[in-house]
């Protein structure tokens, strides 16, 4: 091995719940991971507030201390936890290569991507600041807290028609505020929301501004045809536009859909790489929950510690 060149078993790179527990799982099966965290150490739900499902936390925990204690137990199995960025990749060998932003040059017998997805936002000032005092970009993970409440849902595809529908059975009234004036949604998405008496969707509507100091006390909207305003009395606020997976680095060697979330061979794993390995919302666009990714990321570190046996490496 040429000097400055570190050579590992398995490569994690990314962080959350699929990263820390394929760590969790790969170390105690003596694969001695090193997991490369990424900008967003935890991931999304370092900006998480109260996460009441997942399981274990009868009482509640709030997002950043649940990724402590996910950091912590792979750690204490012996994850070499580096707080960085991969910042390239080369996947055409048996032995994968990957550069840190730093420059550490990473040969890794296996890997396993855990780099998330991250919800897109309007761009709102309000919106960033009220950032979980009733803004969300989940309605599964954040509905629960708006029972008996109006709430705003933006968006006009099937993420926002799924959102405004789990809402309706929560809250009395749901506003869908569409920028355009037809939804994007697939049909039988679009016959539920409008077969669904408490959804009101608003057309051509967009949302200027959401108001209130630190919780959401109603949303300024403008109809984008006339400039007529409004303002609706919401509590919550749900921006359902869309996801983007974390998945940049990795487009020149990895299959991926058209929006760039990693496909996986059948029920495993694998990817079209010999011995890469993805999981979680970097590969899920259809459940995004912390309790999935963690489930995939258990499935990454077997799926890795099986290739690896049969390779010979342990």
């Amino acid at each position: 091995m040429s000097e400055g060149i570190e050579r590992v078993k398995c490569l994690i790179i990314g962080s959350g719940p699929a990263g820390y527990t394929a760590a969790v799982y790969a170390a105690r099966a003596n694969l001695e991971p090193v997991l490369y965290t990424g900008k967003e150490p935890g991931g999304q739900l370092m900006i998480t507030t109260d996460v009441e499902n997942y399981p274990g936390y009868p009482d509640g925990i709030m997002g950043p201390q649940m990724m402590e204690d996910f950091r912590k137990q792979a750690e204490r199995f012996g994850t070499d936890v580096r707080y960085e960025m991969i910042a390239k990749v080369d996947f055409t060998g048996p032995v994968h290569k990957a550069w840190s932003e730093t420059g550490n040059e990473i040969h890794a017998d296996s890997v396993i991507i855990s780099t998330g997805a991250s919800a897109k936002w309007l761009g709102l000032e309000s919106e960033k600041r009220l950032t979980n005092k009733g803004v969300s970009a989940c309605a599964v993970c954040d509905g629960f807290f708006f029972r008996g409440q109006e709430v705003a849902v933006v968006g006009g595809g099937d993420t926002a028609a799924e959102e405004a529908l789990y809402l309706s059975k929560l809250c009395p009234v749901v506003h869908l505020l569409v920028r355009r004036d037809e939804l994007r949604a697939s049909k039988i998405m679009q016959e539920r929301v409008f077969n669904t008496e408490n959804i009101k969707v608003h057309w051509n509507t967009e949302a200027k501004e959401i108001l209130g100091e630190n919780d959401v006390e109603g949303v300024k909207a403008v109809n984008n045809k006339s400039g007529e305003e409004s303002t609706l009395p919401v509590k919550g606020f749900f921006v359902a536009i869309g996801h983007k997976p974390n998945t940049d680095i990795f487009k020149d060697w990895i299959t991926m859909d058209k929006t760039g979330y990693i496909q996986t061979n059948g029920k495993s794993t694998r990817t079209n790489i010999t011995g890469v390995f993805a999981s979680g919302d970097a590969q899920d666009n259809v459940y995004r929950q912390a309790v999935t990714a963690a489930g995939t990321g258990c499935m990454a570190a077997l799926d890795a510690e099986r290739y690896l046996t049969e390779k010979g490496v342990i």
